[in-house]
C-alpha cells in the first residue's frame, strides 16, 4: 500500500459454479475505424531520457536513461558540450531517484534490493569515477534529508539503524564517506526538517491517536518544544523555515477544510496566509532554495493550476504557461537561479523537458521522454465529476477509445493508496487499455488525498465500504451516460486498488465480468500485523483511517470487509500478480487468497515475480504482467490484444499459477 504520509491496495462462487467464457463482444470503435495497436513496450517500457537535473553550479546536466542492457542509469554532461557519459552501473532494477550534492561534483541515488524498499544511499563521484555505499548497514532504510550550498561537501540523511522502528538523522562526509549519529528519533518523528546550517530544526510527530504535532528546537543542544499541533482529523505539515530561522511554512487545514499554505512565527505563532483555494489542497509548494520564500502554490480540483505568490516569478510563469501545452512544473533550477528545467505534463504524449532562461524568458525544447509516443494514436483524458449515492461529489478522470461513441467496455481503474488520488495527464494504463477498446474511469473515491480534509476523512474505516460503493457509483454514471455497457465491467488497480478488485470480485460479484488485482491486500488483519516496522510512527494513522485491530470492534469490521473471507461469492475470473519482496502488501496476501480460491474451486491466474517488491519496477516484469491483463481482459470483455510471446516476455521472471474452475458436484439422488 501506497502511504503519502513522512512528506510522504477476494472472492467466490462455489454454489452454483459453471463459469463458462462469456461471448466476446467487440469495443465500440469498429474495426475499420480502430487504430494501430501501441505496442505494450513503448507504452511500459523504460524511457528514453527523464528526469533531468542541474548541477548546482550550472555546469553539467544530469539524467536518467537506459543503458545498452535496458537498466535505467545516471547520465551526466557538461552543458553545452556532447561528452555524455554514464556514471552508474546498476545491475538489474534501474534507478528511479537520485539528487545533485551542492559540490556539482557528486551524484546521490537511491536503491533496494529487488523491490524490499530497503533503500541505500549512494554516492557518484565524478572526478574519481567512483561509486561508493554511504550507508553500508544491512537490513536498514535510508534516505537523503539534506543538502546545503553552505555544506556543499556534507549532506544529512535518515537511517533506521539504531531502531529498524525508527529513523534516525545522521551527518555524512561525501569525501570521506565518515556517518557521524546527529539527532535521534525520540520514537514518535515521521519526519524532519533542516537548515542551511544542517541544522535539524524541525520534528514532526504522529501522536497515538492518529494526530500531528510540530516541534522545533533553538540549537541542537535546546529542548524540543511544540509549535503546533492538530487532531487526526487535521492536514499539517512543515515544509520549510524562512532563511532567518524565524518562521515555519507549513501546510494546514487549521480553521479551514481544504490545506493552505501559511507561515507561522515561532515566537509568537502568529500566522500569515501564503497560498489558498477552496477548490482543492495546496499541492506542490515551489520555494527559492537559498531565501527559502514561497513564490508558487499547485493546486488541482480536477485540472491543476499554479498560484504565483512571489512576484519575481510571475513573468518566468506567465511565459511558461504559454510556452508549450500542457501543465508544467519547475524541475530544476542552478544555485544562480538563471536557468531552470521545466517538464510539461500532457495527456496525449509524455513529459516534454525545456530549458528556461530567465534572463531572456525563452523556452528550447530539450527532449521528450517518450518519443515514440508522439506518433502514437492517443486520446484525450476528460476530467469528470459526478455525485456519490449520499450526494458527496466524487471526481475522476474518463479516457475513451477513439471514434467511440456507443456503450462499450468499460475498465474501472483504481488508484493505490488509498490516500493518495489520480491526476489529469498522460497514463499508460488509461491510454493502452483505451488502444485496446475499453473506455477507462478513474475515480478519486472518498478518501482521496486533495480534496479537503472532509472528503479525505469520510473514507474512514470504509475500505469495502462507501470507498467501494463510490467506485460503483462511478461505473454507474457511466452507463447512465452512455459510455458503459453494464454486462462489460472490468475492474483494475494496484494496491488499494487491488483490494478494490478483490472487494470488487467478493462484495459485488454481479457488477463486474472481471479483475484484476496487483498487489492488493486480501486480509486486512495479516496486512496490519505484518507492516515494514519503520511504519511504526504510522500506526496510528492506520488505526484512525483503516481500523484498529486491537479494537474488537475494529477487529470485526477488518475481518467482514476482507475480501479472503467472503470467497465463496466470487463469479468472475481473478488474474493476480505479486512482488515476492513487497514489504508492504506481503506475499502472503496474494497467496492465501489464490490459496481459498483453488480450495473452493475457483479459476484464478496467479503470476509471482521472484525479483519484484511493491510493484513491478522492471520494465520486462510490468510488460509481462500486463500482456496477460490484456489477454485476460479480451477473454473477458473482447477487446483487443498484441500476442504475449511465447511463454513470457523475454528477461521476465513470471513463476504462472493457472487454477482451473472445477464444477460444482452434483447434489446426490
Amino acid at each position: 500500500m501506497h502511504l503519502a504520509v513522512l512528506r510522504r491496495s477476494a472472492l467466490l462462487l462455489a454454489l452454483a459454479f459453471a463459469l463458462s467464457a462469456p461471448a466476446q463482444t467487440p469495443p465500440a470503435a469498429t474495426p475499420s475505424a480502430a487504430p494501430a495497436l501501441i505496442p505494450r513496450d513503448v507504452l511500459f517500457g523504460n524511457p528514453e531520457r527523464v528526469s533531468p537535473r542541474l548541477s548546482p553550479d550550472g555546469k553539467r546536466l544530469a539524467w536518467l536513461a537506459p543503458d545498452k542492457k535496458n537498466v535505467l542509469q545516471v547520465w551526466v554532461k557538461t552543458v553545452s558540450k556532447d561528452d555524455d557519459a554514464q556514471v552508474t552501473d546498476d545491475k538489474r532494477r534501474g534507478i528511479r531517484v537520485y539528487y545533485w550534492a551542492e559540490d556539482s561534483l557528486t551524484v546521490l541515488y537511491l536503491q533496494d534490493s529487488d523491490g524490499d524498499e530497503n533503500y541505500h544511499v549512494y554516492a557518484v563521484d565524478l572526478a574519481a569515477k567512483s561509486v561508493r555505499d554511504l550507508t553500508p548497514y544491512q537490513g536498514i532504510r535510508a534516505g537523503v534529508e539534506a543538502v546545503s550550498h553552505k555544506f556543499p561537501s556534507r549532506i544529512l540523511a535518515t537511517m533506521n539503524l539504531r531502531n529498524r522502528q525508527l529513523f534516525d538523522v545522521y551527518r555524512v562526509d561525501l569525501k570521506t564517506g565518515a556517518l557521524e549519529l546527529d539527532t535521534t528519533n525520540p520514537g514518535d518523528v515521521a519526519g524532519w526538517t533542516a537548515t542551511d546550517d544542517l541544522f535539524v530544526k524541525g520534528a514532526q510527530a504522529t501522536l497515538p491517536d492518529g494526530g500531528t504535532e510540530l516541534r522545533v528546537r533553538d540549537s541542537a543542544k535546546a529542548p524540543w518544544r511544540v509549535l503546533l499541533s492538530a487532531p487526526a482529523s487535521e492536514n499539517l505539515e512543515l515544509h520549510d523555515f524562512s532563511a532567518d530561522g524565524a518562521q515555519a511554512i507549513l501546510l494546514s487545514s487549521l480553521g479551514r477544510d481544504t490545506a493552505r499554505v501559511v507561515q507561522r512565527s515561532l515566537k509568537t505563532g502568529a500566522e500569515k496566509v501564503v497560498a489558498e483555494s477552496p477548490a482543492s489542497d495546496a499541492g506542490n509548494i515551489f520555494i527559492h532554495p537559498t531565501k527559502h520564500v514561497v513564490q508558487a502554490v499547485n493546486f488541482d480540483p480536477g485540472m491543476p493550476f499554479w498560484m504565483v505568490v512571489d512576484e519575481s516569478v510571475r513573468p518566468d510563469f506567465d511565459a511558461l504557461a504559454k510556452a508549450s501545452p500542457g501543465a508544467f512544473r519547475v524541475e530544476s533550477r542552478d544555485r544562480a537561479d538563471k536557468t531552470w528545467l521545466v517538464g510539461y505534463t500532457l495527456d496525449q504524449g509524455g513529459v516534454r523537458y525545456y530549458h528556461w532562461d530567465r534572463g531572456s524568458k525563452t523556452a528550447q525544447f530539450m527532449f521528450s521522454a517518450q518519443p515514440k509516443l508522439d506518433s502514437a494514436p492517443l486520446v484525450p483524458m476528460t476530467a469528470v465529476e459526478f455525485p456519490a449515492r449520499d450526494g458527496l461529489l466524487l471526481r475522476g478522470y474518463l479516457t475513451r477509445p477513439m471514434n467511440a461513441s456507443a456503450p462499450g467496455p468499460l475498465v474501472l481503474f483504481v488508484h493505490g493508496g488509498p490516500w493518495a488520488r489520480d491526476f489529469w495527464g498522460y497514463n499508460p494504463y488509461a491510454q493502452w487499455l483505451a488502444n485496446r477498446g475499453y473506455s477507462v474511469l478513474q475515480v478519486n473515491y472518498r478518501g482521496s488525498e486533495g480534496f479537503g480534509k472532509a472528503f479525505l476523512h469520510a473514507g474512514d474505516k470504509q475500505w469495502g465500504k462507501k470507498m467501494h460503493t463510490d467506485l460503483i457509483d462511478a461505473v454507474d454514471w457511466a452507463v447512465k451516460k452512455g459510455i458503459a455497457d453494464p454486462k462489460q465491467l472490468a475492474i483494475f488497480g494496484g494496491s488499494y486498488g487491488g483490494y478494490s478488485a478483490l472487494a470488487g470480485a467478493t462484495f459485488t460479484p454481479d457488477v463486474f465480468r472481471a479483475s484484476v488485482d496487483i498487489v492488493g491486500p486480501s486480509n486486512l488483519l495479516t496486512l496490519l500485523a505484518t507492516i515494514p516496522p519503520y511504519w511504526k510512527t504510522l500506526k496510528s494513522v492506520f488505526n484512525v483511517r483503516l481500523g484498529n485491530p486491537d479494537d474488537p470492534k475494529d477487529a470485526e469490521y477488518l475481518h467482514a470487509v476482507s475480501p479472503l473471507f467472503s470467497v465463496d461469492k466470487i463469479r468472475i475470473p481473478l488474474l493476480i500478480g505479486q512482488g515476492a519482496n513487497d514489504p508492504r502488501v506481503k506475499v502472503a496476501e496474494s497467496e492465501q487468497i489464490v490459496a481459498a480460491m483453488e480450495k473452493k474451486g475457483l479459476p484464478v491466474t496467479y503470476v509471482l515475480y521472484p525479483d519484484e517488491g511493491h510493484g513491478f519496477a522492471r520494465p520486462e516484469n510490468r510488460i509481462d504482467f500486463n500482456a496477460r491483463a490484456e489477454l485476460f481482459l479480451q477473454k473477458y470483455l473482447g477487446g483487443r490484444a498484441e500476442p504475449l510471446p511465447g511463454d513470457k516476455v523475454p528477461g521476465s521472471t513470471a513463476v504462472v499459477k493457472v487454477v482451473e474452475a472445477k464444477p460444482a458436484p452434483q447434489a446426490s439422488r
